[in-house]
């Protein structure tokens, strides 16, 4: 039945690969600058606040094949020289994600209770001393469901970087099909090998979140 997936099986595991090396590149730099996004969305600074504020609602509400699109076609024309598909669609991954991750990591900020910020101050702690030792990672861990969730959509999100040229696990297929003519097969194969990889991870997901639920943290 998958005869068409087995005679070009090694070709469409490389298309994995990227799409693998894709999305932790994504995650690698979208979570960082998510970090950094949410603290600008909750600075009390209005130069930090409100221009980090301007470019999560721009950028959320447009679609990422937009964005990817902007940055393979119209950076070189800004830059004066071509751009590769894949850092074009690492940059674009980072740039769409990290707006996602930012409000996931205010979300679990905003959760804490003043009274425990305040009882770090009451000992002595500076602000960034609290931020670093007390918040941030009691943040984490409240928002250890929501970021692997977001995982899952970045890896998902990954199949729209076909439309640049980038090679991986969608485009494989759709260029196995081109001279095999087997689209049941092979997308039914790429549906199958994206299903077990959220699947997998939504149920680490639901793990994390019932061990923050036991542990009284959410």
């Amino acid at each position: 039945m998958f005869d068409a997936v087995f005679r070009n099986f090694s070709f469409l595991m490389g298309g994995l690969l990227i799409t693998f090396k894709l999305a932790a590149c994504a995650l690698a730099g979208g979570i960082p600058l998510g970090i950094l996004v949410g603290l600008g969305r909750i600075s009390k600074n209005k130069w930090i606040y409100y221009p980090v504020t301007y470019y999560v609602n721009f950028i959320r509400n447009i679609p990422l094949i937009l964005v990817i699109f902007w940055f393979y076609f119209v950076m070189p024309i800004i830059t004066g020289s071509s751009i590769d598909p894949f850092p074009s669609a690492v940059v674009s991954f980072i740039v769409f994600e990290a707006t996602y991750f930012g409000e996931i990591f205010r979300a679990g900020y905003q959760s804490i209770s003043k009274d425990l910020v305040n009882a770090a101050f009451a000992t002595g702690l500076t602000y960034s001393q609290t931020v670093r030792y007390i918040t941030v990672p009691i943040a984490f861990r409240r928002m250890m469901p929501s970021l692997i969730t977001q995982s899952i959509v970045t890896l998902q999100d990954t199949s729209l970087a076909f439309v640049i040229g980038l090679p991986e696990l969608v485009r494989r297929a759709s260029i196995v099909d081109n001279l095999e003519v087997r689209s049941i097969q092979l997308f039914g194969f790429v549906a199958i090998t994206f299903f077990i990889i959220c699947y997998t991870g939504s149920k680490i997901s639901r793990y994390y979140e019932e061990k923050v639920r036991k542990a009284n943290i959410l």
